[in-house]
């Protein structure tokens, strides 16, 4: 496998372009929003728990200042080298998400966390990135197309379902990350989602037929709905999305809403929310999206929204222009991870789908999600690139 990847960075041109300019200002620019918005919504909790109310901006900010160095590394590399590291990245995931069930750190109610000496970080946002490699790898062995050879030759990129992969190999993909999905699943169900989701798009954008699909979906609700009947904590929080007032556990879900509803077009303006004083648990995680709203209002919320729309876009171009097969999937995957997790994010605030705590991409506190985001677009931008 090494000598694989070898023979592909001898093929590559020896200049590299400059990677998408678009893209990297715009994951600059949440970053600096996401900081704002984060020191907006946390500067009460930090006062209050910590005597500190930049406590939560200043462990984000340093947080963000790896990543985006982790980043610009991952860009300026060849995305081709870490092929033949792929199946042990996976292999690493499986193991730390196994530790986690063994020797995990607990707060609040959930074991998630690993930590050596005074660094602690989550397995499962890791596994996330892990997934699109080994996927991105393990398709393309699937495809015996190693050397990125599915492009159309007249318009010198990659179209999606030419490798003709027949789906019983991509079904070999979906199972072989089943023990991740479930280890992952084991203690943090929302992330276990995303893992199966990525999985799902890539195998989706290497044979797109839809009719082969209808029936994935069918068992992937059938599943669901056994999953969520072994647990009855699970259960009940499909009641309370239901009737989120006649449950003590759908109080945040509800002033999640009454701080939307009070935000109106233009907002109470940044740093005015009253529902973060306390009324709203830990507004700086999973439901920072009702702060936006809240004190930015339809205007401000809007503009956020454009900008991931804006960075899916260039995503899709540039998963759609690369001439490799490889990092096609590396993008699609980067891409199919952002789109659920904003999806779902927003959804969860807005009580449209049950709540299951998922962070809201680049925005919402959490120091091991935002380095691991930024690798992620660090490959994509090392696939940027290399587009002639």
């Amino acid at each position: 496998m090494m000598s694989m990847g070898v023979d592909e960075l001898a093929d590559s041109p020896k200049k590299r372009a400059h990677w998408d300019d678009t893209l990297f200002t715009v994951i600059i620019l949440l970053i600096v929003i996401g900081l704002v918005i984060l020191y907006s919504s946390s500067a009460y909790n930090g006062r209050i728990k910590f005597q500190d109310q930049f406590y939560y901006l200043k462990k984000q900010g340093f947080a963000a200042l790896v990543g985006i160095l982790g980043m610009y590394i991952v860009a300026k590399i060849d995305y081709r080298v870490w092929k033949p590291f792929a199946v042990w990245g996976y292999i690493a995931a499986i193991l730390l998400s196994t530790a986690v069930l063994f020797i995990g750190d607990e707060y609040n109610g959930s074991k998630r966390w690993l930590s050596f000496g005074p660094v602690s970080f989550q397995p499962s946002e890791y596994a996330k990135l892990a997934v699109i490699v080994f996927l991105a790898f393990l398709i393309c062995r699937l495809a015996g197309d190693e050397k990125g050879q599915n492009v159309n030759t007249r318009k010198k990129r990659f179209v999606p379902g030419s490798s003709g992969i027949k789906l019983r190999y991509l079904m070999l993909a979906l199972i072989s990350i089943l023990p991740i999905v479930a280890l992952v699943g084991s203690n943090n169900l929302s992330t276990a989602i995303i893992i199966l989701g990525i999985a799902v798009i890539l195998v989706f954008v290497a044979t797109p037929t839809y009719r082969q699909f209808i029936w994935m979906c069918a068992a992937g609700s059938g599943f669901m709905t056994i999953f969520l009947a072994l647990e009855s904590y699970r259960l009940e929080r499909l009641a309370i999305w239901k009737n989120p007032e006649k449950y003590e556990k759908g109080y945040q879900t509800l002033q999640g809403l009454y701080a939307i509803g009070s935000g109106g077009l233009f907002g109470t303006g940044l740093g005015n929310s009253v529902q973060k004083l306390g009324f709203l648990p830990e507004a700086q995680n999973d439901m920072i999206f009702s702060i936006i709203c809240e004190e930015l209002g339809l205007i401000g919320t809007t503009f956020i929204i454009i900008l991931f729309l804006i960075l899916i876009w260039r995503f899709y171009s540039i998963a759609s222009h690369t001439k490799d097969y490889f990092g096609t999937l590396l993008v699609a995957g980067v891409m199919g991870h952002m789109m659920i997790q904003i999806l779902l994010n927003i959804a969860v605030v807005t009580n449209t789908i049950p709540n299951t705590g998922i962070t809201l991409p680049f925005i919402s506190y959490g120091g091991t999600s935002i380095v691991f985001l930024l690798l992620e677009m660090g490959l994509v931008l090392s696939v940027s690139s290399l587009i002639e």
